[in-house]
Formats: structure tokens, sequence, C-alpha cells
């Protein structure tokens, strides 16, 4: 494992400051900044900077850890991505962790984003109330397949029709049809909140699936899971590398 150039990342991304110095805790500070900036990030994936940082923060997101969201707000910014990207990212995790909490950690991107001289972003929705459930669907279908789509909506029971309506609209609808995040990257991102919740199995398997059919790679999925790792600790991450060997096996 390399850290020789752990001092030079954590300038790139924090000014030096990955964690802040502690006179009571000096050498978890270390050994925190040194794993993060040293072997994580240190350690060329299939991802650029960019789509780590934002990765980063959907795990933060969707873990709640939100008195570290300026930090990551800042340092996403400092490797180039946008305001419109940082704030679709929390956006995207809304249907998987629920309103509040993305109101919560947007309450401190918006925060980081302010002192950072960005007051206003671009909107980006692009589906009306007329139009969000059938291109919703059309989303929803594209990624999970026609025929899968259409037979769990025809197979659910008549007192669950509505919640079919409602994956596919508000889901689909309202989220995945925003801009600044094409698809490939809504689909990481949405794995990374649902690895950072744990417990979601299913849905995490569905959507390793998800994230290979609209081109995502086997080595993106690892890199998403290796660059969550410090946030997300080794349990979760090792569940999470099991379902994408299960889906997507490595070849021989």
């Amino acid at each position: 494992m390399e850290r020789k150039n752990a001092d030079n990342i954590n300038d790139k991304w924090f000014d030096g400051m990955a964690f802040q110095e502690s006179s009571n805790d000096p050498e978890f500070t270390e050994i925190a900044a040194s794993f993060l900036c040293g072997d994580i990030l240190g350690t060329k994936g299939a991802l650029g900077d960019k789509q780590r940082a934002l990765l980063i923060l959907a795990s933060l997101t969707a873990s709640q850890t939100l008195n570290s969201l300026y930090q990551y707000t800042q340092a996403a910014l400092k490797v180039g991505a946008t305001g419109e990207e940082i704030k679709e990212v929390a956006y995207q995790t809304a249907p998987y962790i629920g309103l509040e909490k993305v109101q919560s950690a947007l309450d401190e991107i918006n925060f980081a984003l302010g002192d950072a001289g960005i007051d206003q972003t671009a909107p980006q929705t692009q589906a009306d109330e007329d139009a969000r459930f059938p291109v919703g669907l059309k989303v929803q279908q594209t990624i999970f397949g026609e025929d899968n789509i259409n037979t769990m909506r025809a197979g659910a029971p008549k007192d669950l029709k509505r919640f079919q309506d409602y994956l596919s609209a508000y889901c689909f609808g309202d989220f995945y049809t925003r801009g600044a995040l094409d698809i490939k990257m809504r689909e990481l991102v949405t794995f990374t909140a649902l690895i950072s919740m744990g417990g979601v199995m299913p849905q995490i398997r569905a959507h390793i699936q998800g994230c290979l059919s609209v081109g995502n790679t086997r080595a993106e999925l690892i890199d998403t899971i290796y660059v969550t790792l410090p946030f997300n600790g080794f349990p979760r991450s090792l569940n999470a590398l099991a379902a994408v060997n299960e889906i997507a096996p490595p070849e021989e």
C-alpha cells in the first residue's frame, strides 16, 4: 500500500485538514487521514476524483453523517464538481433514505455552497406533473427491463397498485429525469446510498443489475465500495462486495 502521496491528496482535497487535528486524539487523526488520503483516495480506481467526491457525499447523506457534509462539499468543489451536481446527489437519495433526511443534508450542503460563493443553483426539473409517471415508467423499464417492470406492476395486489405508481412517478419520474447527473451516475448514487444504509440487500442486488444495465462496470461498482469504505466500515462494504461478486463475478 502506498501512502507517500497522502499529504498531497490531503492538500488537494481538504487543504491539509482531512481530519481536524486533535490534541486529545492525535493518533486517530493520523490513522484516519492516512487511510482516507493515502490508501483510499491515493489508489487509482475506475472512477475519477469528481465521481468519488460525489459518491462520498451520497454515503454521508445516506448515513446522516451531517456534520461532515460541509467539509466534503467543499472538497467536491475543489476536485471539479459543480453546485448542481452536488445538490443532485442529495436529491437522488430521497426515495431511499426519506425526505427529511435529505433536507437535513441539504441544509449543510447549502451552507457550504454559500460560503463558496454559490448562492443559487440552476433548476434541474425536467418532468412536469403530466409527464412524471409515463416518463418515470420508461426510465424504470430502461434500467430494469420492460418485461420485468410490466410483470411486477401487473402482479401487484389491488391495494398495492398505488405503491407501484408512486415508485414509477416519484422515484423515477421526479428524480431520475432531473438534469446535472446522467443515468449512470444516478444509479451509482443510488447504489452508494443503499450500501451506506445497510440491511437492504434485495435492493442492493437489484441496483447492481441496474448499474450494469445502464453501462456501469464491475470495476466502477468495486471502486464505489472502496471509496466509501472509510465511511461505511468493513461489514457493510464486505456485504456489498459479496453482492457484486454474486451478480457480476470477476473474469477467470
